[in-house]
């Protein structure tokens, strides 16, 4: 999918279940222009099921879904990359195995040093997070807003923002040159999805706003 790797990226919680299906496409309906599928408690075929319906949505929106750490699947079901942490596979051989046409995020946490070396090992965006307090990964590390800004000037590739990401803080963080903004909690709980992430949407440049409707 030839759209740039801009706006809001949507990163999924299996705590809603069903409902989450419905709550992403909001969310598509909004503008996000990015899905992470994210169950680290799913088995291998709840994970697959999951995966297709999420893509099988995204097709329609025309919106990339990614698979959170998991290579294997990603390419399994033909997602359209994946996104892997630092513990996970190795940035050179997902892009062996996925070939050079998919998306491949890397978390980079707080350390420049290592959105370089992804950058290098053909990453196709750098993540990097938590800036603020997170309902997600409450345990992970600070990093300073200033990262964005001397990654920016270092890097080629896109660059995501995740951790604590509300409306309220989001406008510091795209002034600041975050390419995405990666969100979690502040978009599935809200009430009203589409809505939500409109309002996220509008954080950006007109360039990289995208709002759409299906039947």
């Amino acid at each position: 999918m030839p759209q740039p790797l801009s706006g809001l990226y949507l990163i999924t919680d299996p705590c809603w279940g069903e409902l989450l299906i419905s709550k992403v496409e909001s969310a598509l309906q909004g503008g996000c222009r990015l899905v992470q599928y994210r169950n680290k408690d799913a088995c291998t075929t709840q994970a697959e099921a999951e995966s297709r319906r999420l893509l099988a949505l995204c097709q329609r929106y025309q919106v990339p879904l990614l698979v959170n750490d998991n290579t294997s699947l990603a390419a399994h079901i033909n997602a359209d990359g994946v996104h892997l942490g630092q513990s996970d596979d190795d940035c050179r051989r997902a892009r062996e195995q996925l070939g050079p046409n998919k998306i491949i995020g890397i978390t980079c946490h707080d350390q420049l040093t290592l959105a370089l070396r992804a950058q290098e090992g053909g990453a196709s965006y750098v993540a990097f997070g938590r800036f603020f307090p997170s309902e997600t990964k409450p345990e992970a590390g600070q990093a300073h807003l200033s990262l964005i800004g001397a990654a920016k000037k270092q890097l080629c590739i896109p660059v995501v923002a995740i951790g604590g990401i509300t409306l309220d803080n989001a406008p510091k963080i795209t002034s600041l040159g975050a390419d995405m903004l990666a969100v979690s909690h502040s978009l599935l709980s809200a009430d009203h999805c589409a809505e939500q992430a409109r309002a996220f949407a509008h954080c950006f440049p007109s360039s990289s706003r995208h709002s759409t409707t299906r039947d």
